[in-house]
């Protein structure tokens, strides 16, 4: 009996092992499938199967980062490390690259002919430039003035003489700044203001424009040759600024000039400037190269430019 009742239990129990594998019942659960399914893959079979974030501003999330080239859609944004570098501002040209990038505009010298031009800047100063006046009509040359204009607006009687004894004159800023230091306005208003100020001296606006100390940039440059205006520098300098004595200053010209050449003097200057070998040069020069065959001329005659606007 007791066999009998035993082997109905095991054929019990095996029926029901029977049913519950037909039905797919299974010792482990749904939920715990779930959570260890992605824990238990191998590292780069869980990022191959993970999905990735939309693209944002920010970039793609790291798990993503192998993907990017693959998976990115085109027009997507790039991460930061993916964006092209910035392109670093052009430098500012050089006084001789803008030279030779616009050559009618700016000059230092004329045509190589035997012909000389001699400059005066910081004009009129009543300590120097009547002096340079008088040797200037003594040995009958033609220079050209570089005006200043708040000294020309103090001493109008010495512009309308270098004006009335055949001279030419053109605009040296108000104030004598270093134009490469200011912007455009700031540019413009120093040649226009020292420009009202000599037509109403002179009669005239002139054309020339040089420069304190030379320097310019491109954009005041491209201003200047879109108002009509011609940029005048040298090739010649007498460094006479510096106070230095007349022996110095014949050397430092008559060893420079050639054909064509812009010397540069100064008719002015500032607070104890002396200009005193400028003065006492001057005839030794002229008397020097006009044996050597040189002609004395303005600058608009030299590079066939008119004095005014």
């Amino acid at each position: 009996m007791f066999h009998i009742r035993f082997a109905k239990r095991i054929a019990l129990g095996l029926i029901c092992i029977f049913i519950g594998c037909v039905l797919g019942c299974s010792p482990v659960s749904d939920t715990h499938q779930t959570k260890t399914t992605a824990a238990e893959l191998p590292k780069n079979e869980a990022v191959k199967n993970k999905a990735c974030p939309v693209v944002s501003t920010e970039g793609f999330s790291p798990d993503c980062d192998a993907r990017k080239t693959e998976s990115a859609p085109a027009g997507s944004i790039l991460s930061e490390d993916r964006k092209p570098a910035a392109v670093p501002a052009a430098a500012p040209m050089s006084l001789g690259q803008l030279i030779r990038k616009y050559p009618d505009v700016i000059k230092t010298n004329g045509p190589r002919i035997k012909t000389i031009a001699l400059t005066f800047d910081d004009v009129p100063d009543p300590r120097f430039t009547p002096q340079i006046l008088d040797v200037l009509r003594k040995y009958r040359v033609k220079a050209t003035f570089f005006i200043v204009g708040n000294r020309a607006a103090k001493h109008p009687l010495l512009v309308k003489r270098i004006v009335r004894e055949g001279h030419s004159i053109g605009n040296h800023s108000y104030n004598h700044p270093q134009f490469g230091k200011l912007g455009v306005r700031k540019f413009r208003s120093q040649i226009l203001r020292t420009e009202n100020i000599i037509n109403r001296i002179a009669g005239f606006r002139p054309k020339l424009i040089r420069p304190p100390y030379g320097d310019i940039n491109e954009q005041q440059l491209k201003w200047a040759e879109l108002h009509g205006y011609k940029l005048v520098n040298w090739n010649v300098d007498s460094l006479d600024w510096k106070g230095l004595s007349k022996e110095q200053v014949k050397r430092n010209i008559l060893s420079h000039a050639g054909r064509g050449s812009i010397i540069l003097q100064h008719g002015g200057g500032g607070v104890g400037s002396n200009l005193r070998g400028t003065i006492e040069a001057l005839p030794e020069i002229i008397q020097a190269l006009r044996l050597k065959g040189y002609t004395f001329v303005t600058v608009p005659e030299m590079l066939k430019v008119p004095e005014k606007k």
